[in-house]
């Protein structure tokens, strides 16, 4: 299947991938590469069109950032995060890391709190 990669804010088309698995397309809150080229996929939207009375899925649109996964990004219950989730001002998000310290890293926090 044919992917479109738009730049999220200006809807720019970044390009095409083509990925054979519909499962194996990303999610929003997760990161791919494509190339030498690093995404975070931001939304995703899917364009359907009938066919012999039934809809059927068309093509995929991903509004993706540049962005590289930061060292410290890691897979905590069910989504990735970016630092330490167990500290209390964690984010707990793929966009932001605290409140605190955005920059990081959480080990040099003096604020760095467990939950």
């Amino acid at each position: 299947m044919r992917v479109e990669l738009r730049q999220i804010g200006s809807d720019q088309l970044l390009g095409h991938v083509e990925i054979e698995d519909p499962a194996a397309i990303p999610h929003p809150g997760r990161w791919f590469q494509v190339g030498e080229r690093h995404f975070l996929v931001m939304q995703r939207r899917h364009r359907y069109r009938l066919r012999f009375g039934v809809y059927e899925l068309s093509s995929i649109a991903l509004q993706v950032k540049l962005q590289r996964q930061p060292d410290d990004a890691r897979w905590w219950r069910q989504s990735w995060v970016i630092g330490d989730p167990s500290c209390r001002y964690n984010a707990r998000s793929p966009l932001l890391r605290c409140a605190v310290l955005p920059e990081g890293p959480c080990e040099r926090c003096a604020h760095y709190s467990p939950a």
